[in-house]
């Protein structure tokens, strides 16, 4: 997937500080500061959110999982609250947000 950058002068800034960190002249804590600045924080949702981005789509539970490579099980564990999405997934949905499903299809 690709990285999403807050504006096209920082995506220029991390691809270098990128350079450096793989040639060994920058510190890897130096390099998650970078990204911390440069890449778009991906925000949580809350399990209502998840259930009217579904809705949004038209999308059943079983639909939405396969489209984000989870169980139906989890899909509704999200949206009772019950589990919260991490990671990938919460990258995908928001992705979906704001691209749409077919985005990820």
């Amino acid at each position: 997937m690709a990285k999403q950058y807050k504006s096209q002068a920082l995506a220029a800034a991390h691809e270098a500080a990128l350079g450096l960190a793989e040639a060994g002249l920058m510190p890897k804590r130096t390099m998650r500061a970078f990204e911390e600045i440069c890449l778009t924080p991906v925000e949580e949702m809350a399990p209502e959110d998840i259930r009217a981005l579904r809705l949004r789509e038209n999308a059943s539970q079983a639909v939405f999982a396969r489209y984000l490579n989870v169980t139906t099980g989890l899909v509704s564990q999200w949206e009772r609250g019950e589990k919260h999405p991490r990671g990938a997934s919460l990258k995908l949905l928001a992705l979906v947000d704001k691209n749409g499903l077919s985005a990820v299809a």
